[in-house]
């Protein structure tokens, strides 16, 4: 391989960059870093399934003994979104996916990181999954229904990758 080439690596820096900038190639190829920059999100089959527009921002869903967690981000650059609201619910030890009860919201912090304690999550339609929503409006809103490796798992992580709405 020559050195005139863009390396996947060089790509894939300057898309974690965020930069704007063009990479320049000793054979005169330029890139935009924009488009090596992070897609959207796109929400998941299922993932709305049982969504309570509004649900309230508590501190924890029910007992707790189970952490969702994960981050947003914004797409392109890849910058962290703080004050995001998160939509988490789940069918649980404690209620169903459709009770009121199992349902609750969070915000992100100055990192674009979110946490949430709710009850063990428990097979449904014989898949331990959850469901998360941003729904805070300044992005398109996602649906996410991620499934755990396995029912004693006792965390799941999910990121969004938002788009302006």
């Amino acid at each position: 391989m020559t050195d005139s080439l863009i390396s996947r690596r060089t790509l894939l820096a300057a898309g974690a960059i965020g930069t704007s900038a063009l990479l320049t190639a000793r054979s005169g190829l330029t890139v935009s870093a924009r488009a090596a920059g992070l897609a959207p999100t796109r929400s998941m089959r299922g993932g709305s399934n049982n969504y309570r527009p509004g649900a309230p921002i508590v501190d924890r869903i029910g007992g707790g003994g189970f952490w969702m967690t994960g981050t947003v981000r914004r797409a392109g650059d890849g910058a962290p979104l703080a004050g995001q609201r998160i939509q988490i619910w789940a069918h649980t030890t404690e209620g169903h996916e459709r009770d009121r009860r199992s349902h609750g919201a969070t915000l992100t912090d100055a990192n674009g990181v979110f946490r949430l304690e709710m009850p063990q999550i428990v097979p449904a339609f014989g898949q331990p999954h959850g469901h998360l929503a941003y729904d805070s409006g300044d992005f398109e809103t996602v649906f996410l229904r991620p499934v755990m490796s396995s029912s004693r798992d006792t965390s799941l992580e999910a990121h969004f990758v938002l788009q302006p709405a």
